[in-house]
């Protein structure tokens, strides 16, 4: 079986991670290639699977990147996730579709592109005296910042700024990210294979490793654990992978993000994720 996992320029080869992946596919007789997704001369229809992995400038280029999906679509190349999930979860819109739905969430403001928004008006008719602003498509904590009541006028010119090249999103900061930490809970085809407990640096409430944030494996209780299993059960259609962040609030585990398209899948910190993704993988139809 021959399989591609998707990268970017930026990541033209495959990462620690998903190296791990590799070596157990590899023991199961497929050939795994790194593959730029807006590489011209790749022959996609080459590939049994094509799997997203680091296609990490995506929401850089999205226009690109959909357009790059129904090439895809059209030429039937089995891409996991596919097609339609990856269009689904680009834009953090779905959180609205996902909350409509039952599913407990961090509550939400979208702020429109284009459109004119005072960011202190806004604060203050939702009664958030601390937030986060982002924009709706985005990834690895873009743009991503947390703002007092009293920063939103100063704030206001680079809000305008964010508005001019896509929607916003404004969420009540929640202090339990420092405190408790957020946990990532990764399901492969259906199944909880693991789930790490991130914390963000000192100072930051951002739980990236990149910004100086941290994960441990982490075994969560089994009430979490249905919690985020619930959240899965609102994926459209068959998929391959899905990592579901939230944070554990009194009321039970609150939902912050369904990543769908490339999640970093912490498979170094489980000695038996590598097996359970490259399984994963060499099923999915």
């Amino acid at each position: 079986m021959r399989i591609a996992f998707v990268t970017s320029v930026g990541w033209p080869n495959l990462t620690d991670d998903d190296r791990l992946a590799v070596a157990e596919l590899t023991r199961r007789g497929a050939e795994v290639q790194p593959a730029v997704w807006d590489d011209p001369g790749m022959n996609w229809s080459h590939f049994d699977r094509v799997v997203l992995r680091s296609c990490w400038d995506y929401h850089l280029r999205l226009p690109e990147f959909l357009d790059w999906l129904d090439r895809m679509e059209r030429a039937k190349i089995a891409l996991w996730n596919p097609p339609s999930l990856i269009r689904f979860n680009a834009d953090k819109a779905y959180l609205e579709a996902l909350a409509a739905a039952g599913v407990p969430g961090v509550p939400t403001l979208r702020a429109e592109k284009g459109e004119p928004a005072d960011l202190a008006v806004l604060l203050d008719r939702q009664g958030w005296t601390e937030a986060v602003v982002k924009p709706a498509v985005s990834a690895s904590a873009f743009r991503t910042r947390r703002l007092r009541r009293e920063e939103a006028g100063a704030a206001q010119e680079d809000f305008t700024g964010m508005l001019a090249d896509s929607a916003v999103l404004l969420q009540p900061f929640l202090p339990e990210i420092q405190t408790r930490g957020e946990w990532s809970f990764l399901f492969f085809a259906g199944e909880l294979s693991h789930a790490v407990l991130k914390r963000p640096r000192e100072g930051d409430f951002r739980v990236q490793h990149e910004l100086g944030g941290s994960a441990v494996l982490q075994r969560p209780a089994p009430s979490l654990v249905k919690q985020a299993q619930t959240v899965c059960e609102h994926i459209q259609g068959p998929w391959l992978y899905a990592r579901v962040d939230g944070v554990e609030l009194v009321a039970g585990f609150t939902l912050m993000e369904l990543e769908l398209i490339e999640p970093s899948l912490f498979l170094g910190y489980d000695s038996g994720a590598p097996r359970r993704f490259a399984e994963a993988v060499l099923q999915a139809c």
